[in-house]
Formats: C-alpha cells, sequence, structure tokens
C-alpha cells in the first residue's frame, strides 16, 4: 500500500474562475465539505465488480491499478456503486509512461461514458485542467500552472464538488476553485489519456 498523498487544510493559494485561463491567487477560498453519508474507499487489492471499464485496458494487481492500453484516446472506467450529487473523491495517480500524453485523472459526476467531467494532470505538461465532456467531446474550463507530476512516482488528485462549486487539488494544494453547473450529479471514476500509461492507488470517495 502506498502512502496516501492525501488532504491539506482546504485554503487557497490559486484559484481560477475564468474558461481555460489563469486568474490572480485568491488570499482565501471557501472551505467545501460534503456529508459523510456515503463512503468508499479502494486500495485496489482485490479485483471490485462495480469497477467498470468502458475503454482502455484496465488490470488490478499488487495493490494498484493500471491503465496500459495505448490505442483509446480516452480510457475511463467509472465506479458504478453510487451516484453522487455533493462529492469529495481522491486517488493517489503514477504516470509511468507516454510519449502522446502522461496523465492521470479523477472523473466524477459521470452521466455515462460521454457525458462527465474531469480534473488531470500530466507528467508532460506543466498544467492542471478541469474539463467537461458532452456526447463525447472534451471541453477545457479551467486551468492552472503547475510542477508536472513525475513519471514513475505517485501524485494525488482531489476533487470536491457541492452543488455548482468546485475546487480541484494536486498534492494537497487547491488550484482550481472553479463554478460550473452542466452536471449535478453521477458516478466518479478515473481516467488516462492516449498513450498514457499510468497506474492508481488509494481511492477514496465520501458524500450524498
Amino acid at each position: 500500500m502506498k502512502k496516501i498523498l492525501q488532504t491539506l487544510p482546504l485554503f487557497a493559494l490559486l484559484s481560477l474562475t475564468g474558461c481555460g485561463a489563469e486568474n490572480k491567487a485568491a488570499e482565501k477560498a471557501i472551505n467545501l465539505s460534503v456529508k459523510q453519508s456515503k463512503s468508499y474507499t479502494d486500495s485496489f487489492e482485490n479485483t471490485n465488480k462495480a469497477w467498470k471499464p468502458k475503454e482502455g485496458k484496465w488490470h488490478f494487481s499488487h495493490g494498484e491499478v493500471t491503465q496500459n492500453a495505448t490505442d483509446t484516446y480516452y480510457p475511463l472506467m467509472i465506479l458504478e456503486q453510487k451516484k453522487y450529487a455533493d462529492v469529495d473523491v481522491s486517488v493517489d495517480f503514477k504516470p509511468l509512461s507516454g510519449n502522446i500524453d502522461a496523465s492521470g485523472g479523477m472523473a466524477f459526476r459521470v452521466k455515462d461514458s460521454d457525458n462527465y467531467y474531469i480534473v488531470r494532470a500530466n507528467a508532460l505538461e506543466d498544467n492542471f485542467r478541469l474539463y467537461y465532456f458532452k456526447n463525447g467531446s472534451r471541453y477545457e474550463i479551467a486551468s492552472a500552472t503547475v510542477t508536472p507530476p513525475i513519471l514513475n512516482k505517485f501524485s494525488n488528485i482531489r476533487v470536491v464538488a457541492k452543488g455548482s462549486h468546485i475546487q480541484a487539488f494536486l498534492n494537497g494544494k487547491l488550484y482550481i476553485d472553479h463554478y460550473d453547473s452542466l452536471y449535478t450529479e453521477g458516478y466518479v471514476g478515473l481516467w488516462t489519456k492516449a498513450d498514457s500509461i499510468t497506474s492508481f492507488d488509494n481511492f477514496m470517495v465520501s458524500g450524498e
């Protein structure tokens, strides 16, 4: 089991409210919290049949789940266990390789494999981004400049969504503070892109 790169206190050093553009750092952001009425953790020691691969090849082994297909553009695996409206979800991810992309992402408020939000970080780029997928097409809605994740090293993504307010953290630091109301509830899931081979561990979700 990997050491969880988990939550620091919810405060903002960077805040984004524009579509795909960085804004000045906010001195303080609203601390979001959600009710813990539905909680689930997974260290991927065993296969949970509630995880449903939609694209890609997802392999459970040695306390991790790894997506290792390189011929699918948006690999996605959804936890079809509970739907969440307000949600607090996090995962450790380790990009292993990729020439086009070397990313790991957290999907949330997933309606289906073509309609959902995604927050992702990429070891090949110095940005951390929030997108939505609508009918299979991807649209960027917020972005922040970050130190890229390191290949073969775990980083952590955390998303807290309450109503239309969405906050996203990379390694415990708040980078995205955004409002969007396209999707109001749905499943959560794991995501990569293109030729990324990425492992995930220490998945946690709570909310209602």
